[in-house]
């Protein structure tokens, strides 16, 4: 008796071929916004990159996600997100203000802030909070840190400068045009080096234990509890892995610019 199989050699060969040929499935794609805030986000020859950047992409290639990236000022990638569902935004400060507006995904980085002016300002003395109402100050439009200056310092209004992105904010700060601003001295050195000022140049003047924070992945409440749910045992997945603790832990991974501008001058 012949025995007869369920499919003929032709056909199987032809299978074969066309698994080899077929492209490799992709991964669903995910919309994502951010701002331009080195050295966690940046942005050269149409490349998004940077150290949080890296823990996102770890994060959405465990989920099986493919990133679609829009750069923007940081009040209008702030605002898409928060008025879209789906759409990833990170780093941002998990605030009480935005905190029954977001799904809180994971850390992406930490930050102490402080208060710095120019070296050369031997005119600008800072020693308490309350000394700085006689300066002008810059910071980003809807970010945390302008709302920290209006509502907990009462930085006068007509002293209170809000520009569209970190980027401009340094511009300003770096032709003498804003007295004092809010920056970490991790995350000074692409900017000293953009206006070609060296460390020296520059003094943090206050730190305040209100702008030490971690900030966030986060994905307006609303969006598909399935993609929410990816999305957080993917973070859970990569909680371990060295591009998160040199965000996570900075002084353990040598990336602080200068050690000395750990300290209150």
């Amino acid at each position: 008796m012949q025995t007869k199989t369920s499919r003929q050699p032709w056909l199987l060969n032809l299978s074969l071929i066309w698994l080899l040929c077929a492209p490799a499935v992709s991964a669903e794609p995910i919309r994502v916004v951010l701002e331009v805030s080195p050295p966690h986000q940046t942005y050269n020859n149409g490349q998004v990159a940077g150290l949080s950047t890296a823990v996102v992409e770890l994060m959405l290639a465990q989920a099986g996600l493919q990133p679609r990236y829009e750069v923007y000022p940081w009040a209008r990638a702030f605002r898409l997100a928060a008025s879209h569902p789906n759409i990833l935004i990170y780093n941002m400060a998990r605030t009480p203000e935005r905190e029954g507006q977001f799904e809180w995904i994971g850390k992406v980085a930490s930050y102490q802030f402080g208060l710095l002016k120019l070296t050369s300002r031997r005119d600008i003395k800072v020693q308490q909070l309350s000394d700085i109402h006689q300066y002008v100050v810059g910071a980003q439009r809807d970010d945390f840190a302008a709302d920290w200056l209006k509502n907990v310092a009462k930085q006068p209004v007509h002293l209170l400068q809000l520009q569209p992105d970190v980027v401009e904010t340094w511009r300003l700060f770096a032709k003498g045009k804003l007295d004092l601003m809010i920056d970490d001295p991790n995350a000074i050195q692409t900017m000293l080096d953009k206006h070609q000022l060296a460390s020296a140049d520059v003094q943090f003047v206050l730190f305040v234990p209100e702008l030490r924070l971690d900030s966030w992945i986060a994905i307006k409440k609303g969006s598909d509890p399935a993609l929410v749910l990816r999305l957080r045992q993917a973070y859970a997945e990569i909680e371990g892995s060295p591009q998160l603790q040199k965000v996570l832990r900075p002084e353990l991974t040598g990336t602080l610019t200068d050690p000395a501008f750990a300290q209150a001058h």
